[in-house]
Parts: structure tokens; sequence; C-alpha cells
């Protein structure tokens, strides 16, 4: 079974690693979207794969983190492309949610970056 769960965040970043003349190098900024996919078996007593409370939970402190600030000032998103965010969230909820199989990170509704981990 997949279950995914969706959060949102708004934060300002440029990509320092690109020309000058990329219009990512300036600074700007995006309504992020987050999706947050758990793979397992339904557990027979709950009907869960994992309680999408239990998810929030687990994402709540980095949304924390991310929304309404300059990424590029958060440690370990000094370069905060989707790519990086993604692996970044993933590194850091996994250990929450054993069953986490990736992380989508959605800079607009048409372009996002998906991280399975390894």
């Amino acid at each position: 079974m997949k279950i995914t769960q969706a959060f949102h965040f708004e934060a300002a970043h440029r990509l320092p690693n690109v020309g000058e003349k990329h219009r990512c190098h300036r600074l700007h900024g995006h309504s992020y979207r987050v999706e947050l996919r758990l793979e397992g078996a339904v557990d027979p007593a709950s009907g869960f794969v994992a309680d999408f409370f239990d998810i929030e939970d687990a994402f709540g402190p980095l949304r924390e983190i991310l929304d309404h600030h300059y990424l590029n000032e958060i440690e370990g998103l000094e370069n905060p492309t989707a790519e990086l965010i993604a692996m970044w969230i993933f590194d850091r909820i996994g250990p929450k949610l054993p069953q986490l199989a990736s992380v989508k990170v959605f800079e607009t509704p048409d372009c996002w970056a998906e991280y399975e981990g390894g």
C-alpha cells in the first residue's frame, strides 16, 4: 500500500551556483508543495500504513524551519535546489517515519524533484 500526505510552505531562496544571468541566481520565492509518500503493509488493527496525524507531527518541526524563511541561511540548504531540499527533508524525517519511500518537492505546479532515499 502507498499513502501520500502533502504540505505547503512559503520561502525565499537563490541559487548561488548558477551563472549571474540565470534568473534563479537572483533572490525570489516559491509556494512550495511537499509530498511525503509512505509504503508498507496495512496494519490489521488500525487499518493504517501510518496515521496521517503522525506524519503531520513528524513534518511539523521541519515546516517551522522552512516556512517564511530564507532557505540559503538554513544549515544544509546553502544551495537550495528542489533536489537538495527533497534530500534534506528525507534525511531528517526518515528516522521518524520508517515507511518513508519518497519526498517530492514542488517549486511550481509544473516543476518538482522526487527523492527516494539512498
